[in-house]
């Protein structure tokens, strides 16, 4: 049977479609198709999906706002799992709990009218709930691993709460990369003025607006402890560095941007910058995106 066949036969009220094209739900803007895309409406219904096509072993990947991920060229034999619709939004004190799919600024318009602040370095940053959580996304100031109290994931099939003490948050990682789904996080911000909070998260948003325009995955590499990724690349030459529709944005030299790319020429990019890196300095770069599927 035709997998979406199997997908609409197994969960007949789930929203799913037919055919899924990365590219236009990336911001770097390529990729391949996926043969389903599902979009669980409840966090039960988003375990029960996954431990499904689990059982079945059948290819899955799950992703979020697309902004710091790679996808392939080609077809994926496989489901896209997106929790765009859990957007549950509660507060409790100076503790908010927001869905997976709560993006980044929902949770700031959300905490910013009841008086909580403590995410105004989030401003501008294109990310849900869910992916944040998992990727540890944030800027030097703030990272989800700073004001996480507790996850809301689906592990085996089954729903639990981890504390954040044990989602082995890292630079850019976390438990959640290996096989665990986050299906919602709460946060625990601080009390403020809302006047307060807009005036911090206009000065985030206003500075991210030096970042390169264009289509890109964000920071392709992780900084190494101490140092820049940036300043690594920048002295090897490789601003402006080019392969195909791939290029080295001459603003910040950690970022690719699409200029007609195919994922394959990103890739072949990525690698150089990783090699020349290495060869000049002796540093391993750490890839900051993630490759689906």
């Amino acid at each position: 049977m035709e997998l979406f066949a199997h997908l609409k036969a197994r969960f007949p009220h789930l929203p799913c479609t037919r055919g899924f094209d990365f590219s236009r739900h990336t911001t770097i803007g390529c990729g391949g198709s996926a043969a389903a895309e599902a979009q669980p409406r409840t966090a039960e219904e988003g375990a029960a999906l996954l431990a499904w096509l689990e059982r079945g072993r059948i290819p899955h990947c799950i992703l979020g706002a697309g902004a710091n991920v790679l996808p392939s060229d080609g077809m994926f034999e496989g489901v896209v799992v997106r929790f765009c619709r859990l957007r549950t939004l509660d507060a409790d004190g100076p503790l908010v709990f927001a869905g997976a799919g709560v993006t980044g600024g929902a949770l700031l318009s959300f905490a910013q009218a009841r008086g909580i602040g403590g995410f105004s370095p989030f401003s501008g940053i294109p990310m849900t709930m869910g992916g944040g959580t998992a990727m540890n996304a944030g800027v030097r100031e703030l990272h989800f691993s700073d004001i996480t109290e507790r996850v809301l994931c689906a592990s085996g099939g089954e729903l639990c709460t981890l504390p954040a003490r044990e989602c082995a948050f890292g630079d850019k990682q976390s438990v959640f990369l290996s096989g665990i789904a986050v299906l919602g996080v709460t946060l625990r911000g601080r009390q403020a003025l809302p006047e307060d909070i807009a005036r911090e998260s206009c000065y985030f948003r206003t500075r991210r607006r030096k970042l390169p325009k264009g289509r890109s995955m964000g920071c392709v590499f992780v900084n190494p402890e101490g140092m820049s990724a940036g300043a690594l690349i920048e002295p090897c030459g490789l601003k402006g560095a080019r392969v195909g529709g791939a290029v080295v944005s001459d603003a910040h030299a950690n970022f690719i941007l699409n200029e007609g790319a195919t994922a394959s020429e990103i890739a072949a990019l990525i690698d150089l910058i990783g090699r020349t890196v290495t060869a000049r300095t002796g540093i391993v770069l750490r890839e900051e995106i993630r490759r689906i599927p």
